[in-house]
């Protein structure tokens, strides 16, 4: 297995980086406070090849896998949480194509993905329900060489902008929650498919988050992802795989922090030296330091470990599932401390929003919340033990 960073992965590295600082930072606080999507953002992704990172180069991704993924959103996320959030969002929404398209399904949608051309979301989550797939509502019924579908789907990252959502619908209301429902291609413009309710959010606030609704909304039965009743299936390990991409989003937010506060505590002076050479904050900061780094190596056994795995809808193994829930896990519950511990080292000033540390708490919440909560987490985690 994989434990050190290769060449090339270094290489992406050190470029990303790069554009985080001189592209990305500038104008974080700014998106953060208008709250609108930035088409400009998108854009620069596009242009750096960012979209097709963990895509197979057949279909004009680079194939440089699940690490590299990680990589490229821990280092956005340093400067602009809601930026690393267009690519891991993207990945998400793409995977249950990556996984369970048939070839035909492949050719026709991988490559505008891959190369950012088109953008995509994932539909799951429901008013009433989330991670209680038993109370899914959104149903797809066959009618003729169609599907029709009806519903609500909210809280959907990207749900406004994206070319494509995957939706997960129950098709046979009467079958047993693992085995009643699909995942569908819906492709943005199908008449009865609209956006609804736009969310304002405590952080990641130029992420969009929305509301999407499905009113008589007619599919091709061909957009139907493997089979009838595969829906569970398919998004469960949708899920086990893009969790490590919540884990890098919640790693690059406590490194950010991490870096800025330190940096702070170095030239701040009170009572004639640095701050950081009073013990109440160099240890505070080594702190912070230690469970960063335990975090980074979490997630980046996690995704050498994946990217072992095949694209496919074989089943991994309940210690790979475990790994998955682990790494999300523990790097959001380490993200909300280290940026709640940043404010704190930069006092009055942590809490003023021309410094950036106060939005990363805010940023750091979700990662606590979406694609599972971190209770939702330790209840797979204690099942796989």
């Amino acid at each position: 297995m994989q434990y050190d960073l290769t060449e090339e992965q270094i290489l992406l590295q050190n470029m990303v980086r790069r554009l985080a600082r001189d592209k990305v930072a500038p104008g974080a606080g700014k998106r953060d406070e208008d709250g609108k999507f930035d088409w400009e953002m998108v854009d620069l992704m596009r242009e750096n090849g960012l979209y097709g990172i963990d895509f197979p180069e057949e279909y004009g991704g680079s194939h440089a896998g699940m690490l590299a993924l990680a990589i490229v959103v821990e280092e956005l996320c340093k400067v602009d949480a809601s930026c690393g959030l267009l690519i891991a969002d993207h990945e998400l929404g793409s995977l249950p194509i990556l996984l369970a398209a048939n070839e035909a399904q492949r050719e026709k949608y991988l490559p505008k993905l891959a190369s950012g051309e088109h953008l995509a979301a994932f539909g799951l989550t429901e008013p009433a329900a989330g991670s209680d797939v038993a109370r899914l509502r959104c149903r797809a019924r066959k009618d003729g060489d169609s599907y029709v579908l009806n519903g609500t789907k909210n809280f959907i990252t990207n749900g406004g902008v994206a070319d494509v959502v995957t939706v997960y619908a129950v098709t046979d209301p009467d079958a047993p929650a693992h085995k009643n429902a699909g995942v569908f291609i819906v492709e943005k413009g199908t008449p009865g498919f609209s956006v609804g309710k736009k969310e304002n959010k405590m952080g990641i606030r130029w992420s969009e988050t929305v509301e999407l609704i499905f009113e008589d909304c007619r599919v091709p039965a061909e957009n139907l992802l493997g089979k009838e009743g595969d829906g569970f299936h398919i998004m469960m390990k949708t899920l086990d795989f893009s969790r490590a991409g919540v884990a890098a989003q919640a790693l690059g937010i406590a490194a950010g922090a991490l870096e800025y506060a330190t940096a702070y505590a170095k030239e701040r002076v009170a009572f004639g030296k640095p701050i950081i050479e009073h013990q109440g904050i160099g240890f505070k900061l080594a702190d912070m330091a230690m469970r960063t780094e335990a975090a980074r190596q979490l997630l980046y056994k996690t995704c050498a470990l994946l990217q072992e795995q095949p694209k496919d809808m074989s089943r991994l193994s309940p210690e790979l599932i475990r790994m998955s829930s682990m790494s999300k896990c523990y790097c959001g519950d380490v993200a909300m401390w280290v940026t709640t511990e940043a404010v704190q080292v930069l006092g009055g000033y942590g809490y003023i929003k021309e410094y950036p540390v106060e939005r990363m708490m805010r940023d750091a919440k979700i990662t606590q919340i979406y694609e599972g909560t971190n209770e939702i987490q330790r209840m797979v985690i204690a099942k796989t033990l």
